[in-house]
């Protein structure tokens, strides 16, 4: 904060980040973020019934966006666009026209450090997109390029330049973020382990990510964060935030960008009900077992020099080996190829192609 007679301070990126929220109910939350979010833009993707209305805290700068909009501004290509399940957040990916995003859930809270100060996890998100990562070899002091750290005796000279960041992985303290069965087993089980410590996910490493506090550079990476097809209709939730982060890594290790884990923590404040999740996860859970081994074997060729080029690729890959497994995976992988177009179609390449302000919600609401 700034003192009497000082100029003020701008938050970092306040003109290059949006925060996207997926969410079906009134967003008080905001109220708790509102000294860390306020300066920032929001895009609130309302999943559910599109005639309520959801009321946001005054005094912050938003867009809102629900079914109906998503079918006007997508057309029949809003098909790829997830209904009744936070998967729909990624629509929120898409019309964006800024650099990086931070996503978060509506039932997740400001968290404390072992200080008891208030932990600005979009304060730290940045600071590890801002940072390169080390993807081609372990230090063993975890990220080399935080204040009091550095590379350690061994570490090659020739590496020590990193690669990009392009996505910032955050994790929560309170409830973890479980599976059904895990739930079941250890229902009163809560995080209170503070690590103060963030690391680069090694290159050719898969990890489980979380979609709840989790920020990425759209230009970097933005069409590999497709939340694929879960929720109504289809036959699995809650695998649409792994989803992407399977997809993502493996474009990511292609592309030789970075993926960083750990700090910032929230507070996740409400678990959900293990036996609905375990409908929801039930097919995943056996799905899982030949899906990651699937993507541990994914190969891109160096003609697929950008992230669409290599999703399209995956797409393919997908519907071919994963396609035998149920048939949901060939209607994923053809949502794949639509997430794709619909990207490209609202995020052209040239300023002479059509512009994705012919189909915006509107001027952004004070």
């Amino acid at each position: 904060m700034a003192t009497s007679g000082s100029v003020p301070i701008t938050p970092v990126l306040k003109d290059e980040l949006d925060i996207v929220i997926p969410t079906i109910r009134n967003l008080d939350f905001l109220e708790m973020w509102r000294p860390f979010f306020q300066p920032y833009h929001l895009i609130i993707v309302q999943d559910g019934d599109p005639t309520r209305t959801i009321n946001v805290p005054e005094g912050f700068d938003y867009e809102l966006y629900n079914r109906n909009d998503i079918n006007r501004i997508l057309g029949p290509k809003a098909s790829c666009i997830s209904f009744k399940d936070s998967a729909c957040r990624c629509f929120g990916y898409m019309v964006s026209k800024k650099k990086y995003i931070y996503t978060i859930d509506d039932d997740c809270f400001v968290a404390k450090d072992p200080s008891g100060k208030d932990i600005n996890a979009l304060e730290q998100h940045i600071k590890n997109l801002l940072s390169p990562s080390t993807p081609f070899f372990f230090n063993t002091l975890y990220d080399p390029y935080r204040e009091g750290a550095d590379f350690v005796r061994g570490y090659p000279f020739s590496l020590r330049e990193g690669a990009k960041t392009a996505v910032s992985h955050g994790l929560w303290l309170n409830i973890p973020d479980y599976d059904a069965p895990t739930q079941m087993v250890k229902p009163l089980e809560r995080n209170t382990r503070y690590v103060d410590a963030v690391m680069t996910v090694p290159k050719g490493t898969l990890f489980p990510m979380c979609g709840m506090n989790l920020a990425f550079d759209r230009e970097l990476i933005g069409p590999a964060m497709y939340f694929g097809l879960m929720g109504d209709g289809q036959p699995i939730g809650r695998y649409d935030d792994m989803w992407a982060g399977w997809c993502m890594k493996v474009i990511c290790d292609h592309l030789s960008l970075g993926v960083k884990t750990g700090l910032p923590y929230i507070w996740h404040s409400k678990a959900s009900n293990p036996f609905v999740n375990l409908k929801k996860e039930y097919n995943g859970i056996f799905w899982q077992e030949e899906i990651i081994p699937f993507f541990q074997a994914a190969t891109l060729s160096k003609d697929h020099d950008t992230v669409q080029k290599c999703y399209i690729e995956l797409a393919k890959q997908v519907k071919e080996k994963l396609g035998k497994i149920d048939g949901y995976f060939v209607k994923l992988a053809d949502a794949m190829v639509t997430w794709i177009e619909a990207w490209d179609e609202l995020n052209p390449s040239s300023a002479s192609a059509t512009t994705a302000t012919t189909a915006t919600n509107g001027p952004a609401k004070k």
